[in-house]
């Protein structure tokens, strides 16, 4: 079975982790450079994956009941909102998730030192279900 893993080990995975076993979390957004760079396939609709928290231990299965890839510029509130991060407007969202994607951490896991986002920036908008929770 596939790993899902948000963000990195760490403070805010354990915070995201934590929101989706709360049921506040319900999707998440990544980079689609991000899948190219390390070869994986996209998440389809019905497809299962078992959630890592920090300590990479599996806490749930999760199944993917939505997928757009679409330019960054394009994520509507709703989903937003769903990303149970606290977020109120597509712009804090946003302000958040381009810190996180043009963070030290993130630019080195996709080998760039100067990645950056804009409007054009195709990303991964997924919505989930837990389906099983572990332990």
């Amino acid at each position: 079975m596939k790993h899902a893993e948000f963000a990195f080990p760490g403070p805010l995975r354990d915070k995201l982790v934590a929101a989706i076993l709360r049921g506040e979390k319900t999707s998440t957004t990544g980079l689609a450079a991000e899948y190219e760079k390390y070869g994986e396939e996209l998440p389809v609709v019905g497809e299962r994956e078992l959630m890592i928290d920090s300590a990479g231990v599996g806490v749930a299965v999760l199944e993917t009941t939505e997928v757009r890839v679409l330019p960054l510029s394009e994520v509507d509130l709703q989903h937003a909102l769903d990303e149970g991060e606290g977020d109120t407007s597509v712009a804090e969202w946003r302000a958040g998730h381009t810190e996180y994607w043009q963070s030290a951490e993130m630019r080195a896991a996709l080998e760039d030192p100067e990645f950056t986002v804009d409007d054009t920036t195709m990303v991964v908008a997924t919505r989930f279900v837990i389906v099983e929770r572990i332990g």
